[in-house]
C-alpha cells in the first residue's frame, strides 16, 4: 500500500515538475520575442519629452512648472512647442518651436520658429540639446528635447551594415550576423572532422585502458569553462597568429575559429565516440569476414551506422559554437564590420549582447533582445537543416 502511494506521488510530483518547466520555459521565450519585436511595431514613447537641467521654473506652451520634474511629457500630436523661462537681468528666455512630424530625418524634425539664444547642438539622434550659460560655473541652464523613435525597419536591421546603436540611433546586424555564422562554420569545418577521428580512432584501434584513460581527459576539457579557453586563445592562438602572419593585432577570425573549434572537439569526440562503441560486434564481425580491413570496417561499417549519435555530436557542437560569448569576446577583435579575410576583426551576436547589455536602455536595449532572436532563429535553422539531412541519411 505504502508502495503505490509512494509511485503515485512521484508520478503527480514528476508531472508537476515537467509542467513548470515547460511553463517557465515557455514565459521565457514569451518574454525575449516580446522585447525583441518592440521595436519593429511602435515608436519608444507616445511624444515628444522635455528633460530640463538648472531651471527652476519653466513654462511650456503656456503651462508653468516651478521645481521641473525630470521630464515632462507633451501630447502625442503636439505640433508647436513654446518655451518659456526666467532669466535674470535679460528678462525672459523664449523659444517657439514647430514639430514637422512627417520628416524622417530627426534633426529636421524640429523648425525654430523664433530663434533662440541658446545653443542648439544634437547630442545624437532624436535629442536636440538648448544651454545657456549659467550664474556660476559648471550650473548651464538645458533644455533636452528628446524625439520619439519611429518603428525601426526589420530590412534595415536584419541588412544593415552599420552598428551605432549610442549616437546615431543605427541598427544593423548584417555585420554580426556573418561574423557569427563564418566562425561557427570554421569552427565546424575545422574541428568536427578531427573530432569524428578522434572518436574512430578510440573506438576501434585504442586498447580499452588507454581508450579509458582517454576517455576521462576528454570529458574534463569538456567541463572547463569557456572563458579558460579564452584565455588561454588571448595568451597562445593570438599571439601566435599575429607573428605567423605578420598582422599588427592577432584577435581575428581565423582566432576566434581556432578557439570554437578546440572548445567544440570533447562535446562531439564523447557523443560520437560513445555511439561508434554502441554499434553491434555482429555488423563489424561481417564486414571483417567477407575480407574488408579493419579501417574499411570502421569508416564504412561503424562510422556509417553511428551517423545518428554523430550528427547528434555536431549540432551539440554547433550549438556551443553559435552560442560562445566569452572566448570570441576575448580573441575575435570584436570589431562590427563585414569581414572579407580571416586575419580581419569580427564580432558575433553573442559578443554584442554581452558587451553592450550593462548600459543599454530605451531602444538599444530592445535591439539587443531583438539580436537574441534572430540567434536563436539562427541556431533553430540549422539544427533543423541538420536533423533534415539525418533523417535522409536513416531513408538511405
Amino acid at each position: 500500500m505504502n508502495r503505490k502511494y509512494a509511485d503515485r506521488f512521484f508520478q503527480y510530483f514528476f508531472r508537476m515538475v515537467s509542467l513548470v518547466s515547460v511553463l517557465a520555459l515557455g514565459a521565457i521565450l514569451i518574454f525575449v520575442f516580446a522585447q525583441g519585436l518592440m521595436p519593429f511595431v511602435g515608436a519608444t514613447a507616445p511624444g515628444i519629452r522635455l528633460v530640463v537641467q538648472n531651471i527652476g521654473e519653466l513654462a511650456v506652451n503656456g503651462r508653468v512648472y516651478r521645481n521641473v520634474p525630470d521630464s515632462i511629457s507633451l501630447e502625442e500630436d503636439a505640433r508647436f512647442i513654446s518655451l518659456r523661462f526666467p532669466s535674470g537681468d535679460a528678462g525672459e528666455e523664449v523659444v517657439d518651436i514647430e514639430v514637422n512630424a512627417d520628416e524622417r530625418d530627426a534633426r529636421k524634425r524640429l523648425v525654430f520658429a523664433r530663434n533662440p539664444s541658446a545653443k542648439v547642438s544634437y547630442p545624437e539622434a532624436y535629442v536636440v540639446t538648448l544651454g545657456w550659460p549659467g550664474l556660476m560655473a559648471g550650473r548651464d541652464r538645458k533644455i533636452h528635447i528628446i524625439l520619439p523613435e519611429p518603428p525601426y525597419s526589420p530590412v534595415e536591421f536584419i541588412g544593415g551594415m552599420q552598428w551605432q546603436p549610442v549616437r546615431d540611433k543605427v541598427f544593423g546586424v548584417f555585420p554580426m550576423i556573418a561574423g557569427t555564422v563564418l566562425a561557427s562554420l570554421g569552427a565546424i569545418f575545422l574541428g568536427v572532422p578531427v573530432a569524428l577521428l578522434c572518436a574512430l580512432f578510440m573506438a576501434e584501434f585504442l586498447a580499452d585502458r588507454p581508450a579509458a584513460f582517454a576517455r576521462g581527459a576528454i570529458e574534463l576539457l569538456a567541463g572547463i569553462p569557456s572563458v579558460v579557453y579564452g584565455f588561454f586563445g588571448l595568451m597562445v592562438i593570438v599571439p601566435a597568429v599575429k607573428n605567423v602572419f605578420g598582422i599588427a593585432a592577432g584577435n581575428t577570425l581565423l582566432s576566434a575559429v581556432v578557439v570554437l573549434a578546440l572548445m567544440i572537439l570533447p562535446t562531439v569526440i564523447t557523443i560520437a565516440e560513445s555511439s561508434m562503441r554502441a554499434v553491434s560486434l555482429s555488423l563489424k564481425e561481417a564486414s571483417l569476414s567477407l575480407g574488408a580491413s579493419k579501417m574499411q570496417t570502421a569508416w564504412h561499417i561503424t562510422l556509417f551506422h553511428a551517423h545518428s549519435g554523430v550528427i547528434a555530436g555536431i549540432i551539440l557542437g554547433i550549438s556551443r559554437a553559435v552560442g560562445e560569448t566569452m572566448a570570441v569576446i576575448l580573441v575575435a577583435g570584436n570589431s562590427p564590420q563585414l569581414v572579407f579575410s580571416p586575419l580581419e576583426s569580427v564580432r558575433t551576436l553573442t559578443a554584442t549582447i554581452a558587451m553592450e547589455m550593462g548600459y543599454a536602455s530605451g531602444r538599444h536595449s530592445e535591439m539587443l533582445f531583438s539580436i537574441g532572436v534572430v540567434l536563436f532563429i539562427m541556431i533553430l535553422a540549422l539544427n533543423s537543416l541538420i536533423l533534415r539531412l539525418r533523417r535522409g541519411m536513416d531513408v538511405v
